[in-house]
């Protein structure tokens, strides 16, 4: 079987703590952010001496060719980390502003480092949004750094009420329950030996909870978001309020179409649950329409390798409940979600997070809606 195949290919010293991970990582962040702070300043002198010459690094997600402040033509300049931010600007402000997305389109979010260009575009930036939490603790140390300013910043975890990462039943790392026994039956016997030799009894690791940073999932958020955003923009350009204004509360009656779409499809469903083969960044999602849901990892885990008890978790509660499709994330590896698939005789659909997009989409105008639209039909699907 397919899952068998994946699941011995993976290995064994994969099989990290998340929480040591991120320390890891946010330890080579902080060792490297003074050297490209210094780097960042002295390209910004330099550029003053060499103004006219264009730069060559142009990132497709960027209507600016070099990072600046408010314009010639009286734009202010705007920079978001992330994709669902930078969608959001778009809809309030259009070509009003200049605007920068420091996530190269395809890029994943939790592996991003940021450059001295970004460093760069940040400290020249009118207004600068970014997500907050603990993928975000380098921005917290570029912004400490800087002289003080004018930037207006905004944190998408202050724009609504936040919940913290769960570690539901099945899930790796979750110790709410626990798969020795069946695991043991589950796996026993031919094949089956050489994957418990190598992923073990099924004995979970334990794991760190942490604020759940996927706020933008829940349209309902989104809109909140957006109303902070555009206050934002008001502030730091009087003169544009009123075009503000009256874009947000167009595109929040979106939004608010889109949230009657999907609570009418949670609430006519014959069940109630997803099923992911990947991680699962979408708390406020679920718990905005009363969804329960089973996932291989956390949202934010930086182990992307499943134990065999959360594999066998997870195929049985696909029989169990008669899930018709399982779900995977955008831009993930889609080995878990196929190998529950193949077990199952199901099928595999992507469920948009919203988080990035690949550079194809991107050059094509998808936007939040519209990839949040295609989750609606796919969760027709899901729940009958």
């Amino acid at each position: 079987m397919i899952w068998n195949s994946v699941l011995q290919n993976m290995s064994a010293g994969s099989r990290r703590l998340k929480s040591v991970q991120r320390q890891r990582k946010c330890r080579r962040r902080r060792s490297v952010l003074p050297l490209m702070m210094a780097f960042a300043l002295l390209a910004a002198g330099a550029s003053v001496l060499t103004t006219g010459c264009a730069g060559t690094d142009k990132i497709s997600a960027n209507r600016e060719e070099s990072p600046g402040s408010t314009s010639e033509d009286g734009r202010i300049s705007v920079v978001t980390t992330i994709f669902p931010p930078y969608d959001f600007v778009r809809e309030i402000a259009g070509d009003e502003v200049e605007l920068k997305m420091l996530l190269k389109p395809g890029e994943e979010t939790h592996s991003y480092e940021p450059t001295p260009r970004d460093i760069i575009a940040i400290q020249n930036s009118d207004v600068f949004i970014y997500t907050g939490g603990e993928n975000d603790v380098w921005v917290e140390d570029i912004l400490s750094s800087m002289p003080e300013s004018d930037m207006l910043t905004l944190r998408l975890v202050d724009c609504v009420d936040t919940v913290e990462e769960e570690q539901v039943e099945g899930m790796k790392g979750s110790t709410g329950h626990s798969h020795d026994e069946e695991t043991e039956d589950a796996l026993s016997g031919g094949e089956n030996d050489e994957v418990r030799r190598m992923h073990g009894s099924g004995e979970e690791e334990e794991s760190v909870h942490e604020v759940d940073e996927h706020v933008w999932t829940s349209p309902v958020n989104a809109s909140l978001i957006v109303e902070k955003i555009s206050e934002a923009l008001e502030q730091a350009d009087p003169s544009r309020s009123d075009l503000y204004r009256q874009n947000t509360l167009a595109y929040q009656e979106k939004l608010a179409d889109l949230d009657r779409q999907f609570r009418e499809t949670a609430d006519s469903a014959a069940r109630n649950i997803m099923i992911f083969g990947d991680r699962f960044p979408f708390r406020y999602f679920a718990d905005e329409y009363g969804l329960d849901y089973y996932a291989a990892f956390p949202g934010c885990a930086g182990d992307t390798e499943p134990s065999a008890a959360t594999m066998v978790f997870l195929i049985e509660k696909v029989r169990e409940e008669k899930v018709p499709v399982v779900l995977k994330m955008e831009l993930s590896n889609d080995d878990i979600a196929n190998a529950i698939a193949e077990a199952t005789g199901t099928e595999v659909k992507v469920f948009y997070s919203c988080h990035n997009l690949s550079a194809q989409d991107f050059e094509n105008g998808e936007t939040y809606l519209s990839m949040m639209q295609k989750n609606v039909e796919t969760l027709k699907e899901v729940l009958n």
